[in-house]
Protein backbone atom coordinates (compact mmCIF):
# COMPACT_ATOMS: atom_id res chain seq x y z
CA UNK A 1 0.00 0.00 0.00
CA UNK A 2 1.54 3.36 -1.22
CA UNK A 3 -1.34 5.31 -0.89
CA UNK A 4 -0.99 6.61 -4.70
CA UNK A 5 -3.83 6.44 -6.70
CA UNK A 6 -3.33 3.45 -9.60
CA UNK A 7 -3.29 6.13 -12.74
CA UNK A 8 -6.38 5.53 -15.33
CA UNK A 9 -9.13 7.34 -16.86
CA UNK A 10 -10.73 8.82 -13.59
CA UNK A 11 -12.57 11.66 -15.11
CA UNK A 12 -14.17 9.28 -17.36
CA UNK A 13 -14.86 6.60 -14.49
CA UNK A 14 -16.40 9.46 -13.02
CA UNK A 15 -18.14 10.30 -15.60
CA UNK A 16 -19.85 6.70 -16.44
CA UNK A 17 -20.99 7.11 -12.72
CA UNK A 18 -22.34 10.24 -12.42
CA UNK A 19 -24.55 9.36 -15.45
CA UNK A 20 -25.32 5.53 -13.95
CA UNK A 21 -26.76 7.75 -10.77
CA UNK A 22 -28.83 10.33 -12.93
CA UNK A 23 -30.09 7.73 -15.49
CA UNK A 24 -30.38 4.44 -12.45
CA UNK A 25 -28.73 2.28 -14.52
CA UNK A 26 -24.34 1.77 -14.08
CA UNK A 27 -22.11 -0.85 -15.07
CA UNK A 28 -20.49 -1.12 -11.47
CA UNK A 29 -23.34 -1.67 -8.76
CA UNK A 30 -22.11 -1.49 -5.21
CA UNK A 31 -23.62 -2.91 -2.41
CA UNK A 32 -27.47 -3.09 -2.46
CA UNK A 33 -27.00 -2.54 -6.03
CA UNK A 34 -26.60 0.96 -5.78
CA UNK A 35 -23.97 3.82 -6.94
CA UNK A 36 -22.28 6.16 -4.08
CA UNK A 37 -24.53 9.49 -4.24
CA UNK A 38 -23.45 11.88 -4.68
CA UNK A 39 -20.35 11.39 -7.48
CA UNK A 40 -17.27 13.34 -5.89
CA UNK A 41 -14.49 14.87 -8.29
CA UNK A 42 -11.78 15.51 -6.08
CA UNK A 43 -9.25 18.17 -7.27
CA UNK A 44 -5.91 17.59 -6.14
CA UNK A 45 -3.32 20.71 -5.96
CA UNK A 46 0.61 20.06 -6.01
CA UNK A 47 0.69 22.07 -2.70
CA UNK A 48 -1.34 19.72 -0.86
CA UNK A 49 -4.74 21.42 -1.50
CA UNK A 50 -7.75 19.27 -1.81
CA UNK A 51 -11.20 20.26 -3.03
CA UNK A 52 -14.10 18.04 -3.92
CA UNK A 53 -16.87 18.76 -6.40
CA UNK A 54 -19.99 16.80 -7.56
CA UNK A 55 -19.75 15.61 -10.78
CA UNK A 56 -23.22 15.87 -11.19
CA UNK A 57 -22.80 19.38 -13.21
CA UNK A 58 -20.79 17.97 -15.88
CA UNK A 59 -24.64 16.10 -16.84
CA UNK A 60 -26.70 19.68 -16.11
CA UNK A 61 -29.19 20.49 -18.89
CA UNK A 62 -28.90 24.37 -20.10
CA UNK A 63 -32.03 25.32 -17.25
CA UNK A 64 -29.03 24.86 -15.05
CA UNK A 65 -26.06 26.53 -16.82
CA UNK A 66 -24.36 29.89 -16.07
CA UNK A 67 -25.33 33.18 -17.99
CA UNK A 68 -22.07 33.09 -19.70
CA UNK A 69 -22.58 29.43 -21.17
CA UNK A 70 -25.75 30.84 -22.82
CA UNK A 71 -23.59 33.64 -24.42
CA UNK A 72 -21.58 31.74 -25.60
CA UNK A 73 -23.66 29.33 -27.48
CA UNK A 74 -25.02 32.06 -28.73
CA UNK A 75 -21.87 33.07 -30.33
CA UNK A 76 -21.37 29.62 -32.19
CA UNK A 77 -21.48 29.50 -36.00
CA UNK A 78 -20.46 27.43 -38.53
CA UNK A 79 -18.58 24.05 -37.72
CA UNK A 80 -17.95 23.51 -34.72
CA UNK A 81 -14.69 21.88 -32.43
CA UNK A 82 -15.74 21.29 -28.49
CA UNK A 83 -12.23 20.97 -26.79
CA UNK A 84 -12.65 18.90 -23.31
CA UNK A 85 -16.37 17.97 -24.64
CA UNK A 86 -16.64 16.20 -21.07
CA UNK A 87 -19.93 14.42 -20.80
CA UNK A 88 -21.13 16.70 -23.86
CA UNK A 89 -23.35 19.43 -22.81
CA UNK A 90 -22.52 21.63 -24.33
CA UNK A 91 -22.33 19.64 -27.71
CA UNK A 92 -25.87 18.05 -27.44
CA UNK A 93 -27.05 21.62 -27.46
CA UNK A 94 -25.66 22.55 -30.43
CA UNK A 95 -26.89 19.29 -32.09
CA UNK A 96 -30.23 20.15 -31.41
CA UNK A 97 -29.92 23.56 -32.79
CA UNK A 98 -28.24 22.07 -35.84
CA UNK A 99 -24.69 23.26 -35.42
CA UNK A 100 -22.25 20.54 -37.08
CA UNK A 101 -20.18 20.20 -34.01
CA UNK A 102 -17.11 17.63 -33.12
CA UNK A 103 -16.41 16.37 -29.61
CA UNK A 104 -13.05 16.29 -28.41
CA UNK A 105 -11.71 14.67 -25.73
CA UNK A 106 -8.68 12.75 -24.49
CA UNK A 107 -10.65 10.44 -22.06
CA UNK A 108 -12.58 7.01 -23.17
CA UNK A 109 -14.95 7.36 -20.62
CA UNK A 110 -16.23 10.79 -21.62
CA UNK A 111 -16.65 9.88 -24.84
CA UNK A 112 -18.18 6.51 -23.70
CA UNK A 113 -20.70 8.91 -21.71
CA UNK A 114 -21.06 11.53 -24.98
CA UNK A 115 -21.76 8.32 -26.87
CA UNK A 116 -24.66 7.33 -24.83
CA UNK A 117 -26.01 10.80 -24.39
CA UNK A 118 -26.51 10.74 -28.32
CA UNK A 119 -23.76 12.78 -28.69
CA UNK A 120 -22.87 12.11 -32.81
CA UNK A 121 -19.39 13.11 -34.12
CA UNK A 122 -16.66 12.01 -31.29
CA UNK A 123 -12.90 12.32 -31.32
CA UNK A 124 -10.16 11.06 -28.98
CA UNK A 125 -6.93 12.73 -28.53
CA UNK A 126 -5.08 16.44 -28.22
CA UNK A 127 -5.50 19.52 -30.56
CA UNK A 128 -2.29 18.84 -31.94
CA UNK A 129 -3.38 15.20 -33.06
CA UNK A 130 -6.55 16.46 -34.42
CA UNK A 131 -4.87 19.28 -36.44
CA UNK A 132 -3.28 16.65 -38.55
CA UNK A 133 -6.71 14.89 -39.04
CA UNK A 134 -7.24 17.63 -42.09
CA UNK A 135 -10.56 18.86 -40.50
CA UNK A 136 -11.67 22.29 -40.46
CA UNK A 137 -13.91 24.67 -38.00
CA UNK A 138 -15.45 28.17 -37.92
CA UNK A 139 -15.59 27.99 -34.55
CA UNK A 140 -13.78 26.47 -31.18
CA UNK A 141 -15.02 26.25 -28.13
CA UNK A 142 -13.04 26.10 -24.20
CA UNK A 143 -16.34 26.49 -21.63
CA UNK A 144 -16.29 24.81 -18.76
CA UNK A 145 -13.60 27.36 -17.58
CA UNK A 146 -11.57 25.02 -20.30
CA UNK A 147 -9.04 28.03 -20.98
CA UNK A 148 -7.27 26.23 -18.92
CA UNK A 149 -5.92 23.95 -21.09
CA UNK A 150 -3.71 26.35 -22.56
CA UNK A 151 -1.43 25.76 -19.48
CA UNK A 152 0.61 28.28 -19.59
CA UNK A 153 3.47 30.35 -21.34
CA UNK A 154 5.70 26.79 -22.18
CA UNK A 155 2.24 25.12 -24.01
CA UNK A 156 0.27 28.11 -25.33
CA UNK A 157 1.86 28.57 -28.63
CA UNK A 158 1.69 24.73 -29.88
CA UNK A 159 -2.20 25.35 -28.63
CA UNK A 160 -2.93 28.17 -30.46
CA UNK A 161 -0.60 26.97 -33.28
CA UNK A 162 -2.59 23.79 -33.43
CA UNK A 163 -5.89 25.96 -33.46
CA UNK A 164 -4.85 27.77 -36.15
CA UNK A 165 -4.01 24.88 -38.29
CA UNK A 166 -7.32 23.83 -38.20
CA UNK A 167 -9.19 27.35 -38.76
CA UNK A 168 -11.21 28.51 -41.56
CA UNK A 169 -10.76 32.35 -42.90
CA UNK A 170 -12.20 34.26 -40.02
CA UNK A 171 -12.49 31.50 -37.41
CA UNK A 172 -12.96 32.29 -33.98
CA UNK A 173 -12.08 30.78 -30.43
CA UNK A 174 -14.33 31.28 -27.30
CA UNK A 175 -13.12 30.76 -24.24
CA UNK A 176 -14.35 31.12 -20.73
CA UNK A 177 -11.88 31.61 -18.14
CA UNK A 178 -11.86 32.74 -14.41
CA UNK A 179 -9.92 35.72 -12.93
CA UNK A 180 -7.73 34.31 -10.48
CA UNK A 181 -6.65 37.26 -8.70
CA UNK A 182 -9.80 38.90 -6.91
CA UNK A 183 -9.07 36.37 -3.49
CA UNK A 184 -7.51 37.05 -0.57
CA UNK A 185 -7.48 33.46 0.72
CA UNK A 186 -3.65 33.05 1.80
CA UNK A 187 -3.86 29.60 0.70
CA UNK A 188 -4.26 30.73 -3.08
CA UNK A 189 -2.35 34.52 -2.90
CA UNK A 190 0.56 32.22 -1.22
CA UNK A 191 0.40 29.75 -4.35
CA UNK A 192 0.41 32.64 -6.71
CA UNK A 193 3.06 34.31 -5.35
CA UNK A 194 4.95 30.82 -5.19
CA UNK A 195 4.27 30.02 -8.79
CA UNK A 196 5.88 34.29 -9.47
CA UNK A 197 8.91 33.05 -7.97
CA UNK A 198 9.23 29.74 -9.83
CA UNK A 199 9.06 31.97 -13.39
CA UNK A 200 5.15 30.87 -13.89
CA UNK A 201 2.17 32.43 -14.15
CA UNK A 202 0.23 33.22 -10.60
CA UNK A 203 -2.60 30.94 -11.52
CA UNK A 204 -0.98 28.19 -13.38
CA UNK A 205 -2.04 25.00 -11.45
CA UNK A 206 -0.29 21.74 -11.25
CA UNK A 207 -3.31 19.14 -10.43
CA UNK A 208 -4.46 15.81 -10.92
CA UNK A 209 -7.85 14.04 -10.79
CA UNK A 210 -9.10 11.73 -8.33
CA UNK A 211 -12.22 9.13 -8.21
CA UNK A 212 -12.18 5.99 -6.21
CA UNK A 213 -8.81 4.42 -6.72
CA UNK A 214 -7.66 6.40 -9.68
CA UNK A 215 -6.02 9.53 -10.43
CA UNK A 216 -4.51 11.33 -13.55
CA UNK A 217 -1.35 11.76 -14.09
CA UNK A 218 -0.35 15.36 -13.21
CA UNK A 219 -0.86 18.72 -15.53
CA UNK A 220 -0.64 22.17 -15.51
CA UNK A 221 -3.78 24.14 -16.05
CA UNK A 222 -4.10 27.88 -16.30
CA UNK A 223 -6.42 30.18 -14.20
CA UNK A 224 -5.40 33.86 -16.11
CA UNK A 225 -6.69 37.10 -16.12
CA UNK A 226 -7.39 38.69 -19.38
CA UNK A 227 -4.46 40.81 -19.64
CA UNK A 228 -2.36 37.30 -18.69
CA UNK A 229 -4.28 36.00 -21.62
CA UNK A 230 -3.43 39.08 -23.76
CA UNK A 231 -0.07 37.92 -23.16
CA UNK A 232 -0.27 34.72 -23.93
CA UNK A 233 -1.98 35.20 -27.32
CA UNK A 234 0.46 38.09 -28.29
CA UNK A 235 2.76 36.79 -31.75
CA UNK A 236 0.23 33.55 -32.33
CA UNK A 237 -1.84 33.71 -35.33
CA UNK A 238 -4.76 34.55 -32.95
CA UNK A 239 -5.80 38.66 -31.75
CA UNK A 240 -8.14 39.19 -28.65
CA UNK A 241 -11.00 40.40 -30.04
CA UNK A 242 -13.28 40.77 -26.65
CA UNK A 243 -13.51 39.92 -23.29
CA UNK A 244 -16.96 39.85 -21.79
CA UNK A 245 -16.78 39.74 -17.69
CA UNK A 246 -20.23 40.85 -17.03
CA UNK A 247 -19.78 37.72 -14.46
CA UNK A 248 -16.78 38.50 -12.96
CA UNK A 249 -14.50 36.65 -12.13
CA UNK A 250 -15.65 34.56 -14.71
CA UNK A 251 -14.90 35.87 -18.38
CA UNK A 252 -16.00 35.12 -22.15
CA UNK A 253 -12.80 35.40 -24.10
CA UNK A 254 -13.33 35.16 -27.96
CA UNK A 255 -10.20 34.82 -30.16
CA UNK A 256 -10.24 35.34 -33.75
CA UNK A 257 -7.93 34.34 -36.15
CA UNK A 258 -5.58 37.19 -37.40
CA UNK A 259 -6.13 38.31 -41.34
Amino acid sequence: MTGEPRIGDAYGELLRDALAVATGVGPRPLAGGRLPRPVIEVIERDDGLINGVPAAHYLDGPQDWQPHDHRAVDRVRGDTLDIGVGAGRIALLLQARGVPVTGLDVSPGALQVCRRRGVRDLVHGTVDAHAASGRRYDTFLLLGNNLGLIEGRERAPAFLAALAAMARPGAQVIAQGTDPYGTRDPVHTGYHEDNRRRGRLGGQLRLRLRYRELGTPWFDYLVCSPDELAELVSGSEWRLAEVDDRDAPYYLATLRLSA
